[in-house]
């Protein structure tokens, strides 16, 4: 009898250990989920490449930065992360390993925690090839660039029926700097369009003096693309100071001369919002 009780004992205490050390086995097992972040790569100048990139939180002094293209051409593609946003031309800041046949990168970074990429300043290119570095396959700004959904559209109206009219869309970043897209038609294809934000609104006698010179439009497109941080002056200035900001947009045919004007129109308080 006692021979019995002393074999249950033993079980029992032997399946008590046996949970314990499965329980153990689990919590030492167990991995905590990564923390990660992605932002999308657009198509810049070969059609129908896109992608993503991903900071994924490797340790507390380090982050992997992954890419993933679609519909990427043959060969290897260099990447790296740049400073400022995507229509800016800043330098790059951290060279990424090319991407591959596979259209996948990888690349540990040491250089900047998963909280700084996340926060920075940059944007993210992949380019063509060693041959073609300026050849943007897809590109994406990051962090603070990140365009917010708060935006407003001004229209640009034809000055003396020259036929070019257009719109102007101001559009906020999570760092609260603006992207200023202006987008016209009945431009001529090749010509190139100054263009400028001016103290005052378009009844202003001999006109504004410029506060802000903006990207000039392309004729082909259309298309001019500005990052503003700040005005010509070095004086900074945000999305919602743009909201109260008393000015217009002149779009000139040549050089920027009040005698060029060819397509304007009011921004700010001011109506002329479309």
């Amino acid at each position: 009898m006692t021979r019995s009780k002393n074999a249950v004992l033993f079980l029992m205490m032997f399946s008590v250990v046996a949970l314990l050390f499965t329980g153990s086995g689990c919590k030492k097992d167990d991995t905590t989920a990564k923390s990660s972040t992605s932002y999308d790569l657009k198509t810049k100048d070969v059609l129908g490449v896109t992608g993503k990139v991903t900071f994924i939180e490797t340790s507390a002094t380090s982050s992997t930065i992954e890419i993933v293209l679609t519909n990427a051409p043959s060969g290897t593609h260099p990447a790296g992360l740049y400073m400022y946003s995507e229509v800016e031309n800043g330098a790059t800041v951290v060279a990424l390993n090319p991407v591959d046949e596979t259209g996948k990168s990888s690349t540990l970074v040491t250089s900047m925690t998963y909280s700084q990429l996340n926060a920075y300043d940059g944007n993210v290119k992949v380019s063509k090839s060693s041959s073609e570095p300026g050849v943007i396959l897809a590109q994406g700004d990051i962090g603070g660039n990140v365009l917010t959904t708060v935006n407003k559209t001004y229209a640009l109206d034809t000055v003396a029926a020259l036929g070019v009219s257009g719109t102007a869309l101001f559009e906020k970043r999570v760092n609260g700097n603006t992207l200023v897209t202006l987008s016209l038609k009945g431009t001529i294809d090749g010509q190139v369009y100054p263009a400028t934000i001016n103290l005052g609104s378009i009844a202003t006698i001999g006109g504004g003096p410029v506060a802000k010179t903006l990207s000039s439009v392309q004729g082909t497109d259309g298309k001019s693309f500005t990052n503003i941080r700040q005005l010509d002056s070095d004086i900074k200035i945000t999305y919602d100071n743009w909201l109260v900001y008393v000015g217009y947009i002149n779009i000139y045919q040549i050089a920027i001369d009040p005698l060029n004007i060819i397509c304007h129109g009011n921004i700010g308080p001011i109506l002329g919002t479309v």
